[in-house]
């Protein structure tokens, strides 16, 4: 018998801090939770009968409106593991643009489109110079795995504990219980210079980005 699920629906904000001004459009999306006869993974995380997704708080409010990585401020430094178990500073990319992509999980459905879509446009990000980190909570096996699987080309960081996350403030989605997609890019000098939110449309990630990258 097929599974019961209730509907509801939610909106998403959509930010793109590419002018001086925040610009912000409402996405409205529409999604069933399972309810207990059924559980499914949703862009990185994983709902059950168990999942309870709690009324919005004024702290998860201000969490997700006041950024603690902004555009024009110097990017914090951090050293994680890579998929080869190996640590990486960000610092040590100072000097060309980094496009540094923060997702929920790997071997999900959005996460797979997004990594898959920075692997078909690569070449696109070498020629403008450009180095492709993503960071999400995984540890460096599953790093590793997803990146052979996929042939993924460039770099996955370990953020084991979520600590960067936190640290760079990247806010959460259903009130905190979906882990952010969100991408920074960096200029040479370590600086922000685009912040782009977008869950439930990760393949535009890779347009937003390629398009700032050729006109900056």
């Amino acid at each position: 018998m097929a599974a019961c699920s209730s509907s509801f629906t939610f909106c998403n904000h959509t930010t793109l801090h590419s002018l001086p001004q925040r610009k912000t459009s409402l996405i409205k999306t529409h999604f069933s939770v399972p309810t207990k006869s059924s559980e499914s993974n949703f862009f990185g995380s994983r709902l059950s009968h168990s999942s309870y997704i709690s009324p919005i708080s004024s702290h998860s409010l201000k969490s997700s409106i006041f950024a603690k990585v902004n555009k024009g401020q110097a990017a914090p430094d951090f050293t994680l593991k890579d998929q080869n178990g190996k640590p990486v500073s960000l610092k040590k990319y100072k000097g060309k643009p980094v496009v540094l992509y923060f997702y929920p999980a790997d071997e999900t459905p959005g996460c797979t489109k997004q990594a898959c879509a920075f692997r078909d446009s690569y070449e696109k990000f070498k020629k403008a110079g450009a180095e492709v980190i993503g960071i999400s909570g995984d540890d460096s096996a599953s790093h590793k795995a997803f990146a052979s699987k996929y042939k993924l080309p460039y770099t996955l960081l370990s953020d084991e504990g979520n600590k960067v996350r936190k640290d760079w403030g990247v806010p959460g989605d259903l009130f905190g219980a979906l882990p952010g997609r969100q991408t920074y890019v960096l200029d040479k000098n370590g600086v922000v210079q685009l912040i782009y939110n977008n869950q439930f449309q990760p393949e535009k990630h890779i347009d937003e980005t390629l398009k700032f990258l050729k006109a900056a």
